[in-house]
């Protein structure tokens, strides 16, 4: 057996960030939501942390699945494009440049307020670092492909509509 066998997990196309951001939902999702000894949040927020986590959940998931149906045979877990992939402008890709990435943040913060944690309210700040960060290699390559990016890219928000 060959000391080096071809395959995907060699990061050439950014498998590691997929692995990584594994790790991140497994934290936001099933990690701790506070530190041993901590209290939930006040009392007098629970109503609203619950009823807005549920609204931002429920938002969320309409919007990955939306941009995942607009990027039909491009879409893929790596930031690196498929070799028979098409630039994506139109839909919620008009608004924002990751709409997939958006609807995500969305629901991990929703998630964070409905079970009011702080350890997980971070994890969703690190994940929001984390998809800044995993853009900018993804923007790297659609750049590389697709010269008509640089524009699109010049007046589209990237992870936050008209925000950031």
């Amino acid at each position: 057996m060959p000391s080096e066998v071809p395959g995907r997990w060699r990061g050439r196309r950014g498998e590691w960030y997929v692995a990584i951001q594994g790790v991140l939902f497994a934290l936001v999702f099933f990690g701790p939501a506070a530190p041993a000894g901590w209290s939930r949040w006040p009392a007098v927020m629970a109503p609203f942390a619950t009823a807005g986590g549920m609204t931002l959940l429920l938002a969320g998931l309409p919007v990955c699945l939306v941009a995942a149906f607009h990027l039909g045979s491009n879409l893929t877990p790596l930031p690196h494009p498929r070799d028979d992939a098409r630039l994506v402008v139109s839909g919620l890709y008009r608004f924002v440049r990751h709409p997939i990435y958006f609807g995500v943040l969305l629901m991990t913060f929703g998630w964070a307020l409905y079970v009011q944690g702080w350890l997980t309210l971070g994890y969703a700040g690190l994940l929001l670092i984390f998809f800044d960060l995993k853009a900018r290699r993804e923007e790297a390559w659609l750049l590389q492909r697709f010269p008509e990016y640089a524009p699109y890219r010049k007046r589209v928000r990237k992870l936050i509509p008209f925000i950031y």
